[in-house]
């Protein structure tokens, strides 16, 4: 076992040696509509996903709950998520 995830791991070194971290644009979007969006346009934006309702729901409740932020909080936020876009190269 040891030697297959020696083997597994070169492997994985030298095929994917050019793999970075940046994020893709389309969570940044949601990550800044998740903020800033009203519940009924984010609720659009999920659906895009085809989630079950329940996950959908769970995630609306969530939303209701940072929807009580302040604005000064919630820029805050949205000032933290463009440095860690900005470092990452999006």
């Amino acid at each position: 076992m040891r030697l297959f995830l020696s083997v597994l791991l070169v492997t994985l070194a030298l095929c994917c040696y050019e793999a970075n971290a940046l994020p893709c644009p389309a969570l940044v979007e949601d990550l800044s509509g998740f903020l800033l969006k009203p519940t009924s346009a984010f609720k659009v934006s999920l659906a895009n996903y085809g989630a079950p309702p329940e996950a959908v729901q769970a995630v609306l409740d969530v939303k209701s709950c940072t929807d009580n932020i302040s604005d000064s909080r919630r820029q805050a936020l949205i000032k933290i998520l463009g440095k860690i876009t900005a470092s990452c190269g999006i």
